[in-house]
């Protein structure tokens, strides 16, 4: 590492520790020519498997495009930012642990629908709305009967479609 002060190649690690959440390495090293002491933080440079589009295109994988996705299916919802963060960590670590170099677009879909599922029913519903184009009512009522089936009778379906008759209402207000 050349020292940042006087550009001279011999530097020295003084100290090395773990920092987020082990995900990095910051290291305090020290220039044996001049002296200066300065920090260098270290992380694994991983490659994220590109994107095969549904037309056959190729796209670099985009986090941004990947969060943009998630957090207008979660628009006003009672969800965390560290929430969505995590989700998309997860969805990065089975794309990257797939070994892949190159992932269909539909592949990423279902990991986005399995993360909403968990996150917020409603969200997962609206996001499903869209991604496989539902065409009318009964398909948002079959995608709710599959959710709520998915939860082994619990209510969720009955509060699914109310969030979703409230936020219809909202919008309508609006």
């Amino acid at each position: 590492m050349h020292c940042p002060f006087c550009g001279e190649a011999d530097t020295k690690v003084i100290d090395s520790r773990l920092v987020a959440e082990g995900d990095q390495v910051r290291r305090r090293r020290e220039c044996l020519s001049c002296h200066e002491r300065f920090t260098t933080f270290e992380t694994a440079e991983l490659v994220m498997p590109r994107v095969v589009k549904q037309d056959g295109s190729r796209q670099p994988f985009d986090e941004d495009k990947l969060r943009a996705g998630i957090m207008k299916a979660l628009e006003k919802r009672p969800v965390s930012i560290e929430a969505i963060d995590a989700a998309i960590n997860r969805i990065k670590f089975r794309l990257r642990a797939t070994g892949e170099r190159e992932v269909k677009s539909m592949q990423l879909g279902e990991e986005v629908m399995t993360e909403l599922r968990q996150l917020d029913k409603v969200a997962y519903v609206r996001f499903a709305s869209v991604y496989r184009s539902f065409q009318d009512i009964n398909e948002f009522k079959e995608e709710i009967e599959r959710l709520s089936a998915n939860n082994h009778g619990e209510p969720a379906a009955v509060d699914v479609a109310k969030a979703l008759a409230e936020n219809h209402a909202k919008q309508g207000k609006s």
